[in-house]
Formats: C-alpha cells, structure tokens, sequence
C-alpha cells in the first residue's frame, strides 16, 4: 500500500472553509474510486483547538502548523471586497505568513483565490510565477515584486506551490493533483460522478464581475445603472447625477471600493455584457455591438482588445461553452 500524501487543511479566524471541505471531498471520492487511501487531509492552524471561520463557522483544528512536516498545505481565501481589506487581514495573520515562511521546503504550499496573498507576503512565492483573483492583481504586483505575477491565467501549478484565482480556485488545484497522482481517467469518472463544473478558463478580466458588484448598495446600483445603459450614453455626469451623488464623489467611492476609475470601472462592466454573450450564445458580433449600444464593431472590437489581449472572435473561439 502506498503512503498516503497528508495534506493538512489550513484554518485562520474569518477564512472561508467551504473551498477545504469541497476539496477533500474531492481527495475522499479519489480515495473511494481508487479502492486505497492515497490522500489524507486535516485541518490545521497556528494552534489546536477550534478555529472560528467566516459566517461564525467553528471548526476543529487537530494539528498545529508547526507539530510535524506534512506533504503539503492548502490555503483558502478570506472574505474581502477591497486592496485596503486584504492589507488589513494581512496585518492580522502575521504570525501566521511568518509560520508559513518558516514551511520552507518541508510542505507544498498550495493556495486560492485572496489566500495566495499570505503565502506571497510569506515569501514562499518569491521568483515563482504565481497567479491571483484578478482585482487584486495590481496590489499585490506592488506589494510583492519578487514574485513572477502572470494573472492572465487561472492556476498556476510549480514543484512547490499552487496558486489559484477565485473561490473556487481549490477545484483546477484539486483535479491537477488528482490527475497527476491517480489518472486522468479517475478525475474523468469523477467529474461525471459529482457533477463538477467542466474545467472551463475564462479570462481573469471577466471572472470576478460578481464579486466586485457586492460590497457596497452604491456599486450594485451602479453595476445595474451601467448595464442597462448603451455603452455610447455612459457619462460620468450622468450616472452621478442618476446616483445623487456629484462626480467627485462618485469617483471617489469607485476608486476606494474597486481600486478603478470609474470610466474604467463602467468599462469593464460593459465588456463583460459583451464577454457574456460571446461565452454563452453564438450571436454575431453586429448583434452584440448593437443590442448594448456600442457607436461600431470596431469600437467594441478595439476596446475588447485594449482589455482582454483578444479580439472578440479569438476570444469567443478560445472561451465559448456552447
């Protein structure tokens, strides 16, 4: 029987556990269809004892980061709406980046969505490539230099780490990991078995326009303001006048809650309608262009470009589901 590769599911107060619960369910389906226990996961944290997670979630910590070396340690996100959000939660887990520096090459450091900011202000990530959730993405370019950051793609997979952009970032982690050390069929049968999402990529511009509409009532009035609007009628002065709001205001708020102008900000909320439409339906791009009141296909062709690195039609090609 081969030894089990132990990884330990890393717990700190507000993280958010369901990523670690849906992914060793995942190593626990591996284990059942291949008829052995090849993988062997438990939570963890700086101490034992019960951990409290994000929504008042307590779970139970068993091992200590520190008690003994473990093949490897998953790291998940923790809820943040902003750049100023993360840095705050960075001051608060000190002590724990500096345990995870102290890993050095005793464990794989894998992590997901906001969490691979711990492991990179660790140093664990320094002259790796290594990816993020995409909003963050210019923060952490800054705050951490060393590490190669290449976010135009969604996992990133070395000899000693992972990382991975969005919440569900645990999920490409876990099939690579199931792929590589069971076989490709075993995550093809499990695929099917649990109903998982097909392993689709698309492009980190687009992947987290959900969550950048929720932090605040003003940006989901805002999100909503600029869909409904055709693209060529999006003015500054306009949505801060249909907001109540003066325009330095508004641009204020937006740059605070998003990081972006909010010339950028509406941009970007318009593309992904366009970037929608190209995934999920095969309208031609004259439709697109016309339905959301883009002045040309040309226009529209342009812009998407400036923002994606992808005309329309390669983008289309590369991402579409139908």
């Amino acid at each position: 029987m081969p030894t089990p590769l132990r990884i330990g599911l890393l717990l700190f107060p507000e993280c958010m556990p369901a990523g670690l619960l849906a992914f060793a369910d995942l190593l626990h389906g591996a284990n059942r269809r291949a008829g052995q226990t090849l993988f062997a996961t438990e939570f963890v944290a700086l101490q034992r004892g019960p951990v409290r997670c994000a929504h008042g979630l307590a779970l139970e910590a068993r091992q200590a980061l520190a008690d003994e070396p473990r093949d490897a340690i998953l790291v998940p996100g923790f809820w943040a709406e902003s750049a100023q959000q993360v840095e705050q939660a960075l001051s608060a887990n000190a002590t724990l980046i500096a345990a995870l520096g102290r890993l050095g090459k005793r464990s794989r450091v894998w992590s997901y969505c906001v969490g691979v900011s711990l492991v990179a202000a660790s140093g664990l990530l320094d002259g790796q490539p290594a990816t993020v959730t995409w909003w963050l993405a210019d923060s952490l370019r800054k705050r951490q230099p060393k590490v190669r950051w290449q976010c135009e793609q969604s996992c990133i997979v070395n000899a000693g780490n992972a990382t991975a952009s969005g919440v569900n970032g645990y999920l490409p982690i876990a099939q690579r990991l199931i792929e590589q050390q069971v076989s490709p069929a075993v995550l093809r049968d499990l695929v099917k078995l649990m109903v998982l999402p097909r392993p689709a990529v698309s492009h980190d511009a687009f992947q987290a326009m959900s969550l950048i509409e929720q932090p605040s009532r003003l940006l989901r009035q805002l999100h909503d303001l600029v869909e409904r609007l055709p693209a060529e009628q999006i003015r500054i002065a306009a949505l801060a006048s249909a907001l109540g709001l003066s325009e330095r205001s508004l641009a204020r708020k937006v740059l605070g809650e998003t990081g972006m102008a909010v010339a950028t900000y509406a941009r970007r909320i318009k593309l992904n309608q366009v970037s929608e439409r190209l995934i999920l339906t095969s309208a031609p791009l004259a439709s697109i262009s016309a339905e959301l009141g883009f002045s040309s296909d040309s226009n529209l062709r342009r812009m998407f470009k400036e923002l994606t690195a992808l005309t329309p039609g390669q983008y289309r090609q590369r991402f579409a589901r139908y």
